[in-house]
Order: structure tokens, then sequence, then C-alpha cells
């Protein structure tokens, strides 16, 4: 494509143009404050005005310009130019426009056809009126294999450098905003708008259910995301394609075959390779990576690319038979039925959720298999928890809002959760439909004061000690081995609380705090000496441990987040015994944040803890143990969801009509 030639858009000779222009006004201000100027020396040295006795000129007005960049017109009306910009409707009057821009303007003036209406384009503002408009027309579509600040990679036309100040537009329902960020991978729903070879528009175009995940598989025991090499085999025929686009080799292999591919392989000298099996229920096998299950398989397709760390492996299989390998791995494929379709949804939307912000953008992966995300493929597929997806095939919850809710779960309640403020991020604080509440049948604590919640109630140091060291039988939980724990240090190890305050301060240094000047702020943590007292100085809602002071002859120290509050009391070498009397090994983290903690002292200083508490997890959405025993009781699916994401509902997302039963 010749990109100097004349053509509606922003070319190269309208940019000269636009450049041209621009100067032109610099020149005429230059020349006006050099006017000024010499009118200001000449009243100076003569003391008297020029033409004092005439009368006097006006002062030349100086023209203000700006560009708006990257804008999206809306319309082009015959008394002003209508955009949407930064997520808002402006409108603007025409000026005098330049060459080019009456060319492009005249024919939508007069008609409904416009290289300009419904595109991305720069617009000229002269004293708040347009005087151009320079469309930029040049797009492709594909699917998109993987995005960020750095560039967008589509199938079959390669990496596209990202330019800096481009736009991003939701064209679809209620026009908005959107970010790379917001790109659907493996999917053609965005339009990439070019110029000079870059990307300066991303444009939604439209919204379809997805039907397929991608998977970033890690290496062996989950130890990081790359791999040096790879031996791969599968169960079926299978083809290894690869090289640049418009020059791909293939490659085919019998089942059983094995192909290993290394990183200054030949195989990489396109950007991917891709690995497909003949028949739709084919499997791949990584034979060099190993899970619980031993070597496992992959349904779908795999996708390779090579980085300077190493070789990222994707795996883009159906959503539905991605839960096939994510269910049993989640929830024991023991428990009833109910309580494994419940499972099933909360992991299908959770999945959906990463389909539309993916959690790798930078290779164009939704989510990775370990339990940073949801677990995949370490425990081999089983029929109870594929008839549990198979069941509530399609099946996401959503928000009263009609968003994807945010389906959290763990492992086992202590009588009551709490809400999503607990992780200290913006998007938390926003999630409304996560109460902490009793979980038992009537969802609540009982006897508490009218213009409380459970949530408020508990926050109280003394109301919380009362709940966690007695034992409410009408939980749906009383009965589970974690429902109640003790754990006790009996000798203090300074020097590992001291290594671990630091490693948290490391990850957030806004969440481990020192008291300075009767202030508490952030700053490096050098020392830890005698220590004076320990406690609890604030729980979040339902009880949850949330602010913890440590009292030190020198400092005084605020860990804030029952994640980190969890690290910062466990010593590395105690364990818990669980109400059934067994000991559990925590070598890193205690089970929750739902305790009470008391010291035990000598010459005033703290030699010592101990720990009541109850629940395992971080106590946010649905309980699985909770869920278990509700489907034990006779709650179904649906039952058990809405008890636990309260005001959301229940959608099919490949129904166009939806669905409101499990």
């Amino acid at each position: 494509m010749n990109r100097d030639r004349d053509r509606k858009g922003f070319n190269k000779s309208q940019r000269m143009q636009l450049k041209a222009l621009i100067c032109l006004l610099g020149v005429l201000l230059l020349m006006i404050l050099l006017l000024a100027k010499f009118v200001s020396l000449l009243v100076h040295r003569t003391g008297e005005r020029p033409g004092e006795n005439e009368p006097s000129l006006p002062i030349p007005h100086i023209p203000v310009v700006s560009v708006l960049t990257n804008v999206w017109i809306l319309d082009v009306g015959k008394e002003e130019l209508v955009i949407f910009r930064d997520g808002q409707r402006e409108s603007y009057p025409y000026g005098i426009l330049t060459e080019g821009a009456q060319e492009d303007l005249g024919a939508v003036m007069y008609g409904p056809d416009s290289a300009v209406r419904e595109q991305v384009a720069d617009v000229v503002l002269t004293d708040g009126a347009v005087t151009g408009v320079f469309a930029k027309t040049e797009k492709i579509n594909g699917r998109i294999l993987r995005a960020d600040e750095n560039g967008i990679e589509v199938e079959g036309y390669g990496v596209y450098p990202l330019d800096e100040d481009y736009k991003g537009y939701r064209l679809y329902d209620a026009m908005a905003m959107c970010t790379v960020r917001d790109i659907c991978f493996g999917y053609d729903f965005t339009d990439l708008v070019l110029d000079g070879g870059s990307v300066c528009g991303i444009l939604q175009a439209k919204e379809e259910a997805m039907e397929y995940i991608r998977v970033l598989l890690k290496s062996g025991n989950y130890d990081g995301i790359y791999h040096e090499q790879l031996v791969l085999s599968g169960n079926t025929d299978f083809t290894v394609t690869y090289g640049p686009y418009g020059n791909r080799t293939q490659e085919t292999y019998h089942a059983g075959e094995e192909v290993t591919i290394e990183r200054d392989s030949g195989y990489f000298d396109g950007d991917r390779v891709w690995i497909q099996p003949e028949v739709l229920t084919g499997k791949l096998t990584l034979k060099n990576v190993g899970r619980s299950q031993g070597i496992p398989l992959y349904r779908g397709a795999l996708e390779l690319l090579d980085t300077e760390e190493g070789i990222i492996v994707i795996n883009e299989v159906l959503l539905e038979e991605y839960l096939y390998s994510v269910v049993p791995s989640e929830m024991p494929s023991k428990y009833p039925g109910e309580a494994l379709k419940a499972q099933a949804v909360c992991a299908r939307t959770y999945a959906y959720g990463h389909m539309e912000h993916a959690g790798y953008p930078q290779y164009g992966a939704h989510v990775d298999d370990s339990t940073s995300y949801q677990v995949y493929n370490n425990i081999l597929e089983q029929e109870s928890t594929s008839a549990a997806v198979k069941e509530t095939y399609g099946q996401l919850l959503l928000t009263g809002q009609g968003a994807t809710a945010g389906t959290y779960y763990y492992s086992t309640s202590c009588g009551v959760g709490t809400e999503a403020t607990i992780w200290k991020t913006e998007a938390a604080a926003l999630i409304d439909y996560l109460p902490a509440m009793a979980l038992n049948p009537a969802g609540s604590l009982g006897n508490i004061p009218e213009d409380s919640t459970t949530g408020s109630y508990l926050q109280e140091e003394d109301h919380f000690d009362a709940f966690i060291r007695q034992e409410n039988v009408a939980d749906f939980e009383s009965g589970e081995s974690w429902y109640r724990w003790t754990y006790e240090v009996k000798k203090l190890d300074t020097e590992h609380m001291l290594e671990v305050l630091q490693k948290r301060y490391d990850a957030n240094q806004k969440l481990v705090l020192t008291l300075v000047d009767g202030e508490y702020v952030s700053q490096e943590i050098g020392e830890l000496d005698v220590i004076r007292d320990i406690y609890i100085e604030k729980r979040g809602s339902g009880g949850v441990a949330d602010e913890l002071i440590i009292e030190t002859k020198e400092h005084t120290y605020k860990v804030i987040s029952e994640h980190n509050i969890r690290y910062v009391l466990n010593d590395g070498q105690s364990k818990v015994r669980r109400q059934d009397g067994s000991l559990v090994a925590s070598p890193s983290l205690l089970p929750s944040g739902f305790f009470v903690i008391t010291t035990g002292k000598e010459k005033g200083n703290v030699v010592g803890y101990s720990l009541t508490g109850g629940g395992f997890g971080h106590g946010v959405g649905m309980s699985q143990n909770g869920a278990k025993e509700m489907a034990k009781a006779g709650y179904d699916a649906q039952d058990i969801l809405l008890f636990f994401y309260d005001g959301c509902h229940l959608e099919n997302i490949y129904d166009a009509e939806g669905a409101s039963d499990s």
C-alpha cells in the first residue's frame, strides 16, 4: 500500500498540511509579539505613543490552536462537528477549514457517506472552532493473540506497535472508552486503526459469547511460567505449524510420536508455533511437565511463544472442557452433586471474568493453571465433576447490574464470612454482593442489637472473642475439623518475624507501617528488638483480623490486611491443632484471619503467644464446605449460590434469552 498517495484519511500529505498550518499560525503569533515588543520599546524611549493624537489601533487577536488526537467522529453536520472524547460527547462549530479538511468534509455535509463519520481522527481547533479534520481509515481485523502497552499481535499480520496516544472505543451497547486491557484474546471482536504502521485506535466492534479460554501452562511443579524445552506428543495424529505468516510450514506426526522443541530450534523463525490434534477429541501431552496426576493430557490446541526468558505455552481449549479439569482440582469429586454444580458455576464465572480481562495480556493468556487463578489439570477428570459442568452448561453468575460476578470461594468458614475489602484494593471496595454474614440457615447470629449487622457486630473485640471461643451447632460447618483451631507459639522467634515483616513490606509498602512522631508511615524495617506487646487493633467485617500492632522497646509497627497478618504471626515451626485433635503443619500462612490472640509474657516482654481461631481460607464468597453441608441439607445449586452471592442471578451465556434456574 502506498501511504503517500492522496486519499481521504490522515495521510502523509495531510499531515504536512497540518504541520504547515501550525507553523503558519506560529509565525503569525511571533510577528504579533515582535510588533508588540517594538511598540513597547518605542513608548519607553520617547515617552510618547506613536499616533498619540490619532485614533488607537485595535490589539491584534492571537489565535489559540489545539489538536484533539485520535478522537471518534460521531457525526458531521452542516453547523457543527460531533465527537466522542475521553468518555464524553462534544460538539464544535466550523471555522475556516484547511484545504484537506474541506475535501474530507465536503461530501459529508451534503450526504450520508463519508470518510470521516464514525472514524478515528485528529481534529484541529482554532479558537474553539474546527479548522481541520484528518481521518485515519486504515484498519485491520483478525484474531488478537496478545497485547500490552508495547504492541498488539494479530494472527495473520504479526505485531504492531502501540502508539503512545492511542485511544480505545467500545462501539456496541452504550459507547465508552476502553484500553488494551479490555481486548478479548483469541477473538476478532476488535478492529485496529493504523497510522504510520502503529495502532492509534482500538475499536471494540461487537460482543459475543466466548467459548474458548487461553490458559498459560506453568513448568513442572508450577515453578514458573517459562520452559526451556518441550517434549510433545498426542493420543491422535497432530500437526505442528510454524514459520512467519505467509510462509508457514506444517509437519504431521502420528499418535504416540514425540517432537522436541527447544528455544534455539528453527521452529521459532516465526512469531508462534501451533500444535493441533487432527480430531476434535484428540489430546496433547507435555511429557516433561509433571502434575499430581502424573503427565497430564490437554484438550484443545497448544501455542508456543518464544521470549527472552523462555518458552511460553498456551493451551487454547473450550471453556466447558477446561472446567472438566478445574472443578475436580478445586473441590473433591465425592462432594454432593448440587455442591459440585455450584462450584462449576463459580469456576466458569471466575474464568469468564478473566476472559473479559486477561491476566496475562502480554502473552495473550486469560489465566494460568496454578492457584494464582484456578488449578487446572492437576487432578484427573472425574465423572461426577464433569457431570456438574455439563448440567450447568454455560451458566454464569451475574450481578444485579448484569456484570460478571467475582465468584470468590474458600475452603471452610468459622461460622461467618467477610467482605472483599480485606484485600485493600479499589476494585474490592466496590463489591457489594459479598456480605459478611453468619453461615447457618438463619443467616444471622441471632441475639444482636437491631441496629447492628453480623459484620459490624463482630468487629468489636469482645463480641468476636465470645463468638470464636464457642461452637454454634446451627452453623453449617460446625462439624468440620477446620471449623475451630488453635495455634501456639511457645517461644517467640524475633529473627523470623523480622524477616517476614521485611518481606511483607517489600510486597506492599503501604500495608506495613512504622509509628513515627505519632503517625504511622511507610519506611523500611531495620530491626525488631524486645517485643512488649502484640494485639489486634482493628477487625474487619465479620471479625477478621485487619490491623495488627507489634510494640517493641524502640519501635511500633502496624501490619495491615488479614493476609499479611497470617504471614507475620506464623513462626514457620508450630503446627495447627484442629477441633478434632489432629495436628497439621502450617509452614508459612495461618489457616485464616479469624482468631483472637493471647500473649505470654515474662518481665513485661512477649515470649510467646497462642491463637484461638476458626475456618480455613480468606472468608470471602462461597465456603466450599459450607456448600457441601447445604447440599446435604437439601439446598440446590441455585439456593447455595444465591445464599453466598447476595443479589446476583444465573444466566446462560450461550442462550440469548438467558436462563434463571440451575
